[in-house]
């Protein structure tokens, strides 16, 4: 069932894009314009560097109930501690849910999701906003994650799909 099927149910709004394009400002912005829609960080779901090929089940287990009017829950993962952590329901009030993160436009969402953002950036202004944002935490990790995002956009990513392309 398509979000906007059942009056009780989520629309899911999904923003992709590789890192540093500003997925999590658009969504921060969104959210404080509409008085405080809910906001799902793929960050959050991501069972660690290396986690990216697991995050389109992980995104279906959260998206499908939400879409239907039901509770969605993730595992959510703490960076600090390398694990998983708490286990984070999403209310199934109606109204709009935004997804946000690299894999967040995965192939999977598509029969649940309401619209799909794509966000572009070229690769050295990427680079900078990622190293600003995230700083030493990142800059070891970013070329293997560069990799992961390749591989992520040329097995599952819904690019072709989206509903909306910005040039961030």
């Amino acid at each position: 069932m398509r979000a906007g099927d059942d009056p009780s149910a989520r629309q899911i709004l999904c923003i992709d894009g590789r890192a540093g394009t500003g997925k999590s400002t658009l969504a921060a912005e969104l959210s404080a314009a509409s008085g405080g829609i809910t906001v799902v960080h793929t960050d959050d779901l991501l069972p660690g560097w290396g986690g990216l090929p697991r995050l389109p089940d992980l995104l279906a287990a959260l998206v499908e109930p939400l879409a239907a009017g039901r509770p969605g829950s993730y595992p959510r993962y703490d960076w600090i501690a390398g694990r998983v952590a708490e286990t984070v329901v999403v209310d199934p009030l109606p109204g709009l849910v935004i997804v946000e993160g690299v894999g967040a436009g995965c192939r999977s969402l598509r029969p649940w999701r309401t619209v799909l953002a794509w966000l572009e950036t070229p690769t050295e202004l990427r680079r900078t906003r990622a190293l600003t944002r995230d700083g030493d935490t990142f800059a070891p990790y970013w070329d293997a994650w560069a990799e992961a995002e390749l591989e992520y956009l040329r097995t599952d990513a819904d690019r072709d799909a989206a509903d909306l392309v910005l040039r961030t």
